[in-house]
C-alpha cells in the first residue's frame, strides 16, 4: 500500500526509559526521509515534540492538530509546517483519521490507548482501511498485545478484526508493515452490521 502521511498517536511525556524518546526522535527523521506527512496532535513536548522535531529538521512535512483550550498553554509547537485548530479532541482525531493515510502508536498513556482504540474500532467498522500499526520497543506493549489475544482467545475478538493491527518491535519493520498493508476485515460482516 502507497502512503504519504502518517498520523501519530504517542505519549505527551517522554517517559523514564530514554530509548523512547531516540525512536520517536528517529521515527519523525524516518518519516521526512521518506517523503511522508506528519499529522500529529501538535504538542511541542514529549514522544510528540521529539517525532515533530526530528521530522522538521530532517526538512519534513509536520501538520499538528490541536483543540483550542491547548492555545493557552505553552505545550504546542510553534517550529512546524502547519497547526490546525478545533473545538474538542473528538474533532482531532476525526480529522487526523480523514487526513492520514495510516496511524502509528509509539508509547504513551491514557491519551494514546484512546486514539489507538477508537482509531482500530473505526476500521473494525469499515469506516476506514487504513493501517494501524503498534510500535513496541523494549517490550512497551507485550501485555497489551497479550490481552487482544486473549479478547481472540475468548471470543470477543474475531481474528480478521485481531490481524487489523499491526505490530513491530524495530521501526524498519513498522514501515514494511505499513508498506505491505491488506485490510483483513470481512465485507460479509460489515454488511450484517449494516443492515
Amino acid at each position: 500500500m502507497k502512503i504519504s502521511s502518517i498520523a501519530l498517536f504517542c505519549g505527551s511525556a517522554t517517559g523514564t526509559n530514554p530509548l523512547y524518546a531516540q525512536l520517536a526522535s528517529r521515527f519523525g527523521q524516518m518519516c521526512a526521509e521518506k517523503g511522508l506527512t506528519l499529522y500529529y496532535g501538535g504538542g511541542s513536548i514529549g514522544l510528540m515534540g521529539e517525532a515533530a522535531n526530528a521530522a522538521m529538521a530532517h526538512g519534513g512535512t509536520v501538520i499538528g492538530v490541536a483543540p483550542d483550550f491547548f492555545k493557552e498553554g505553552a505545550v504546542l509547537a510553534d517550529n512546524i509546517t502547519e497547526m490546525i485548530y478545533v473545538k474538542s479532541m473528538s474533532e482531532r482525531k476525526q480529522l487526523l483519521e480523514s487526513r492520514a493515510d495510516a496511524f502509528v502508536v509509539l508509547p504513551g498513556g491514557y491519551g494514546t490507548m484512546d486514539e489507538l482504540f477508537e482509531i482500530i474500532t473505526d476500521a473494525q467498522l469499515g469506516m476506514h482501511t487504513k493501517p494501524v500499526a503498534l510500535f513496541n520497543p523494549n517490550g512497551f506493549y507485550d501485555l497489551l498485545i497479550a490481552q487482544l489475544q486473549r479478547f481472540c482467545d475468548e471470543g470477543f475478538l474475531r481474528l480478521f478484526h485481531h490481524e487489523l493491527l499491526i505490530s513491530a518491535n524495530t521501526l524498519e519493520d513498522l514501515f514494511t508493515g505499513l508498506d505491505n498493508y491488506q485490510n483483513s476485515n470481512d465485507r460479509s460482516w460489515l454488511e450484517k452490521v449494516r443492515k
